[in-house]
């Protein structure tokens, strides 16, 4: 049995952009960069937290049980019969969440074990076994759990579980090492290449992870890598700094490299935290996606080509 425990805000089933083959991706909380364009806005913080969607709530004039319920007056009427929280009263127990029958209320971030979450992931190995998928750590960011990452890596393994991860590899080279060890797989993003362009986007600088991503491919030669950036309007969506970071990595045979066009899908989770959306209504350009393309392609080859 393996009791180690951590914060996972999401199982989710059945993906197949996230790793070879059909794969089930955990979620775990906790990130130590604050990308302005995230689109996992509920999984910067390490601990669960509350999120309201008025649309599914039914209204004071229909539904007051998370007023009634809140053991410490958290909760109030507002005059057009919705609800608001008062922070400072809120004591973050989710019993409005347990009692609410709409599921307006919810809380991001739930304590599992190991074991809880394995249970799940194998609950789709015949799809993995068909497929060549398995189980993605990602997040947030799964290093920011280390005992907790590391120990669902190794015990997938030791169920022959095919495992992967997503990371931004800001962490200490001892503990990403550690991750390393027990993937068969890692996606890495590189956000820009320039430091202070990196801090600027992401609230840290990258030479911790520009680092770590040499020290992988070096170190873990069988280990296949993709490093991803994800091209983001007004930050890093001009073809020099994409050039740069294609230029920085080394032409090794398990390396690949992926541009990622910006999307808004996470746009309505700031409204359920409370916060304002960064983004507004930046898009990213088609015509542009497509003029960096063979970049990207180009690169892929001459990687394929390394011996």
């Amino acid at each position: 049995m393996n009791a180690t425990k951590g914060i996972v805000f999401n199982i989710q089933n059945f993906s197949v952009h996230d790793g070879n083959g059909i794969r089930t991706l955990v979620f775990l909380k906790g990130c130590p960069l604050r990308c302005f364009w995230c689109s996992n806005p509920e999984s910067q913080l390490r601990q669960p937290e509350m999120g309201f969607n008025p649309d599914r709530c039914l209204g004071t004039d229909k539904c007051t049980r998370c007023i009634r319920k809140c053991p410490n007056d958290a909760i109030s009427q507002t005059d057009d019969n919705l609800i608001m929280m008062n922070p400072d009263k809120c004591q973050h127990c989710f019993t409005c969440a347990d009692n609410c029958a709409a599921g307006a209320l919810n809380v991001y971030g739930k304590e599992m074990t190991v074991d809880e979450v394995i249970e799940e992931v194998e609950k789709e190995s015949l799809f993995y076994a068909r497929s060549g998928g398995g189980m993605t750590l990602s997040g947030g960011e799964a290093t920011a759990q280390p005992e907790f990452g590391i120990a669902l890596l190794k015990e997938a393994r030791r169920r022959r579980i095919h495992t992967a991860m997503e990371s931004c590899a800001c962490v200490k080279w001892e503990v990403f090492r550690e991750f390393c060890a027990n993937l068969d797989q890692l996606m890495v993003d590189l956000k820009a290449f320039d430091e202070d362009l990196h801090k600027k986007g992401t609230g840290v600088g990258n030479q911790l992870i520009k680092e770590n991503i040499l020290r992988a491919i070096e170190e873990f030669p069988n280990l296949s890598i993709l490093v991803r950036t994800p091209v983001i309007p007004g930050f890093n969506d001009n073809a020099e700094e994409l050039r740069k970071i294609i230029g920085f990595l080394p032409v090794r045979p398990n390396v690949r490299y992926e541009m990622l066009p910006y999307h808004r899908m996470g746009q309505p989770k700031y409204a359920y935290l409370g916060r304002e959306f960064p983004m507004g209504k930046a898009e990213i350009s088609e015509e542009f996606m497509r003029s960096v393309k063979p970049m990207e392609i180009m690169a892929n080859e001459r990687f394929g080509k390394a011996k």
